[in-house]
């Protein structure tokens, strides 16, 4: 059997935690091979391992049949492997072609070669289907395109082994698909690839074998065609996981959020992000707001938690007219916020866990009394928090917020903010970048939220997420209100068109 890459017996630690241990992997020429394992499962430390960013304590890597020791990237290049990293490492104000050929330079005399370099990239980006223009600035392109020069950067130094690290966590699902359709051409081309993801669906549609681990541990490798997604989802969690979760039937109560006529400027000069924006969210309900990403939902947002001014219009919370409320007042006028960049604006990425479950009411008692913080009442909160969300850290609350997994910083997020026991909660892509056992886990959470008579808004790219979990579904397209319909009487198609803009009943 051809084995381009074997891992045999992988082990890795880091203070406190075992990230892998005693792991196998092997992947054949030719073929996508999925490594698929929950937050934290030690998937990306295990590639790092491959792309010589980190050293093994033990075990073999194998590059085509060859014992190799990869102790830093440059090493992993000549041996011809590649890897897209999950935050991209691109310089902004560069071009495309300057950013692919950063490090190695053609020259021409003294002067790089940009000329000759954009025309092989023009040639790549052909030859694989990528559409890039090898001149474009990377400020003025899609994150999808950007993944793109990620993908060139690696065919461009000769890669044949290309590693993706969840490749497609910011990916509309249009981009997904022509992602699916790139790995495709990639391995018509003769190129063999690693996929680290959580998301099944993904595995079925492109991957040929998948190898399993959890904690640390390898559980298996399996053939996807033969694999069911239940099968796969508990080899990764280790139990029986449900897709969808049960919603008892329930009216929905008084109105706790009402938005009218509200008009929200947008972060680009002069442009109206959302406008004569009107909504009500209700006691024990879920409503989803559906849209493609950039139509006006981050800035409605933001105008409700109070980090953007509206232009006109009124915000009100149980009746009260907030719209000109402090961001503290909101919050003590019950609002939550699980928002949409957990690093940017969820956590203090150098505080610790505790010090981050408190960020909002550190001021109130018992946290704090006449100025001074009471450390063993943050402590104990902090701690029933992480232990009723299962946040996984090494040194639990005193672990610093930045040393988490993504998935485990969005729990201790979720955790805080349903803590606070608002009227109102506003959930922006709750589980955006978390495997199947967190997002169910974070589903039952919120639903649990709604059967106890709280408002919900929450804010999905994840369709599905959104007639999972929704009561009613509003529809918002450039920044205006399409329209709202009942979860149970849509489809993922009927919403599809909506996102498009198409009113409901409008079909010419």
């Amino acid at each position: 059997m051809d084995y381009v890459v074997e891992m045999l017996n992988i082990r890795k630690e880091f203070p406190g935690i075992v990230a892998n241990d005693d792991i196998t992997l092997k992947l054949k020429k030719g073929e996508i091979h999925a490594l698929l394992g929950e937050n934290g499962a030690g998937k990306s430390t295990l590639m790092s391992i491959l792309f010589g960013l980190y050293q093994a304590d033990r075990g073999q890597i194998r590059v085509n049949g060859k014992d190799v020791n990869i102790s830093n990237p440059n090493v992993a290049n000549e041996l011809g492997i590649g890897m897209v990293h999950q935050h991209f490492k691109l310089v902004h104000n560069f071009t495309v072609t300057e950013n692919i050929i950063l490090g190695l330079e053609p020259k021409r005399g003294l002067s790089v070669d940009v000329k000759s370099a954009a025309k092989r990239v023009k040639e790549l980006s052909e030859q694989y289907g990528l559409n890039v223009d090898p001149n474009a600035k990377i400020e003025d392109v899609s994150v999808g395109m950007q993944q793109r020069v990620e993908i060139l950067k690696m065919l461009y130094r000769n890669a044949d082994i290309l590693i993706f690290d969840e490749p497609t966590a910011v990916l509309t699902p249009q981009e997904i698909e022509d992602l699916m359709k790139i790995m495709r051409n990639l391995i018509k081309e003769g190129k063999s690839i690693i996929l680290i993801t959580h998301k099944l669906k993904e595995i079925k549609a492109v991957a040929d074998r998948c190898t399993v681990i959890r904690r640390g541990k390898f559980i298996g490798t399996v053939d996807v065609d033969s694999t069911t997604k239940a099968q796969m989802a508990e080899m990764m969690v280790g139990r029986e996981v449900l897709f969808s979760v049960e919603k008892p039937d329930k009216e929905a109560g008084e109105v706790i959020l009402k938005l009218d006529k509200v008009s929200v400027k947008s972060n680009r000069e002069g442009v109206v992000a959302v406008k004569d924006f009107s909504l009500e969210v209700k006691e024990g309900e879920i409503l989803g707001l559906a849209g493609v990403e950039g139509n006006g939902q981050s800035e409605l947002v933001e105008a409700i938690t109070g980090l953007k001014d509206i232009v006109s219009g009124k915000i009100f919370i149980n009746g009260k007219d907030i719209s000109n409320f402090s961001i503290r007042e909101r919050i003590n006028s019950g609002i939550a916020h699980i928002p949409e960049d957990r690093q940017k604006r969820g956590l203090v990425l150098d505080y610790t866990i505790g010090q981050n479950m408190v960020l909002e009411i550190y001021d109130r008692k018992p946290f704090s009394e006449r100025g001074l913080l009471n450390h063993n009442a943050i402590t104990e909160y902090a701690q029933q928090i992480v232990e009723d969300f299962d946040v996984r850290a090494g040194q639990g609350v005193e672990s610093v917020a930045r040393s988490l997994s993504g998935g485990n910083q969005q729990k201790a997020i979720v955790g805080r903010e349903i803590e606070l026991n608002p009227d109102l909660l506003i959930a922006v892509q709750p589980t955006r970048g978390l495997d199947v056992g967190s997002i169910e886990y974070i589903h039952s959470r919120l639903i649990e939220q709604r059967n106890r008579g709280k408002a919900i808004l929450l804010v999905s790219l994840e369709l599905d997420e959104v007639l999972n979990l929704s009561d009613r579904i509003a529809i918002i397209n450039s920044g205006e209100l399409v329209g709202i319909v009942d979860a149970k009487d849509t489809n993922e198609n009927e919403i599809g068109l909506m996102m498009a803009g198409i009113k409901r009943g409008d079909t010419d």
